[in-house]
């Protein structure tokens, strides 16, 4: 596990129910007390990472990380009020990479006009 953290309030308090991990291969987000929701995005699908903190995250420690992916739920995404997120940020993209390398994929081929006949995993080298 890369890291697991949960998503807090503005003030800082970890009193939500919505949990990021990340195992190296896939980017797990977990919603919900009674009604629960996992999302699921392969870390080789990210193509761009960004992150940002207000001045009111910046005195509490937390800050947001802002994802641009390929995938078809979750074109882009943010990781909201995460404790450390300029580490976390950094760790991510380092899997990422490592990520990608594994997989024999590269952001240049997500970039074509015709993504809706690419199937996971089915990448032409």
């Amino acid at each position: 596990m890369l890291f697991r953290e949960r998503k807090r309030w503005i003030i800082g308090l970890p009193w939500t129910f919505t949990v990021y991990s990340c195992d190296g291969k896939v980017l797990l987000v977990d919603m919900g007390l009674f009604n629960k929701k996992e999302e699921e995005i392969r870390l080789y699908r990210i193509l761009d990472i960004d992150y940002s903190a207000s001045f009111i995250q910046r005195i509490f420690g937390i800050g947001t990380i802002h994802l641009h992916t390929s995938d078809k739920t979750a074109k882009d995404y943010d990781l909201i009020n995460v404790k450390n997120a300029k580490e976390i940020k950094n760790v991510l993209s380092d899997a990422i990479e490592k990520s990608r390398r594994e997989a024999r994929v590269s952001a240049r081929e997500f970039m074509t006009e015709d993504t809706d006949n690419v199937e996971d995993g089915d990448f032409p080298l």
